[in-house]
């Protein structure tokens, strides 16, 4: 319906002029067109008391805000199907737990009530579907968002009161799913919930999958690296036991990445060249090793001038193929111009290895603190 709409807007609205003709409106409105004006009421364009009749262009964009009423009424409707839905589950699951429920069938009615909450909540994201597409009610997204999120909670905990484990674990990753725009602390305790099954029952890959997923959660709403880096930390240690070492490798990156730009350069240092390590035994990754030892040497390179020659060395006797590459070129250079203190010739070699290799904002960054230990330097790369 989201590109129903999209289409209606353009064809009605379209920029810096009058609505265009519609054919689409069906028969009603070409037989309205069509049809003469009544001969009993003759219509007098010099009268200067009667308004001139509206164009048809006038009348149009009258159906637009129409269209817009109509769908949030089905949305309205979709959001009341799931208030009185969430009534019904919430009266079976009294009913359960009363003398006379737990003697006929309060299991039933458990059951009854999960089924109930999870047809709820995924009505709720119908009705947020719907909001977006009118582009007018962001509010009632966040409430549908939430709502969903809720109703998938009461299914997982029901769940959990059935023991049907992974059901449980399902509805809450759910939950977090719904609130993850809307109340991003909230997913994050519901897929930790998740997390908690998950791991019970030995599904480590899965697990992991969610810490992913609540690191991202943690990098764009919330934005705390360290919570982030935590739970990328606890993802590679489960992807490794299960000898996923690949994803485990993807998990380290990100650490090694934020606790780079966190000035925790040892451990970045450790975990560049473990990664490192770890691809020069895959003949398919092998070569995305000296982007790894590369980094490792500016995070040695930031600490002390000294350490990144000898690391240097290290990594040229542990992958050769470093030696000609063009990474260990401008490493070299760096540190000639860092010796000379000269932060002309430091610019020099940066600049001309962006004009192959586009400089990323983390190599920026690197590069820039270690141009600020040059004495009298202006600290830029320009």
């Amino acid at each position: 319906m989201d590109v129903e709409v999209e289409r209606l807007l353009f064809l009605f609205c379209p920029a810096g002029g009058a609505p265009k003709p519609l054919a689409l409106l069906g028969g009603r409105r070409r037989r309205a067109a069509a049809r003469p004006p009544s001969a009993s009421a003759p219509e007098s364009p010099s009268s200067p008391h009667r308004p001139a009749s509206p164009s048809t262009a006038e009348h149009r964009p009258v159906f637009l805000p129409s269209l817009l009423q109509r769908l949030a009424m089905d949305n309205s409707g979709k959001e009341k199907e799931a208030m009185q839905l969430m009534a019904d589950a919430d009266k079976k699951v009294k009913a359960s737990g009363s003398f006379l429920g737990g003697m006929f069938g309060g299991n039933h009615k458990v059951e009854d009530a999960c089924d109930m909450y999870a047809r709820a909540a995924n009505m709720f994201k119908m009705a947020k579907n719907w909001s977006a597409a009118c582009r007018n009610f962001s509010a009632v997204c966040v409430f549908d968002c939430v709502a969903a999120g809720n109703a998938f909670c009461q299914a997982a905990r029901l769940h959990m009161q059935l023991q049907n484990k992974l059901d449980s674990a399902t509805s809450f990753v759910d939950a977090g799913n719904a609130y993850k725009k809307a109340d991003p602390q909230e997913a994050i305790n519901c897929l930790n919930q998740a997390i908690d099954i998950y791991t019970d029952m030995g599904r480590f890959t899965i697990a992991a999958k969610h810490h992913i997923t609540i690191a991202e959660i943690y990098e764009s709403e919330l934005v705390d690296i360290e919570k982030a880096i935590a739970h990328y930390e606890q993802a590679a240690d489960y992807y490794k036991g299960e000898e996923s070492n690949s994803s485990a490798n993807k998990c380290l990156l990100k650490v090694g990445h934020y606790s780079a730009q966190l000035e925790q350069y040892q451990k970045a240092i450790e975990i560049y060249e473990q990664v490192a390590m770890s691809t020069m035994d895959n003949p398919l990754l092998k070569y995305n090793a000296k982007e790894y030892f590369f980094k490792a040497s500016l995070c040695h390179f930031i600490v002390d001038e000294l350490n990144a020659k000898l690391a240097i060395e290290k990594y040229e006797e542990m992958f050769p193929a470093f030696t000609d590459s063009r990474e260990l070129k401008l490493l070299k250079k760096l540190l000639e111009a860092h010796e000379e203190q000269n932060s002309e010739a430091f610019t020099e070699a940066v600049k001309e290895f962006d004009s192959v290799s586009r400089l990323d904002q983390w190599l920026t960054t690197m590069l820039l603190r270690i141009k600020k230990t040059i004495q009298g330097d202006a600290g830029d790369l320009k």
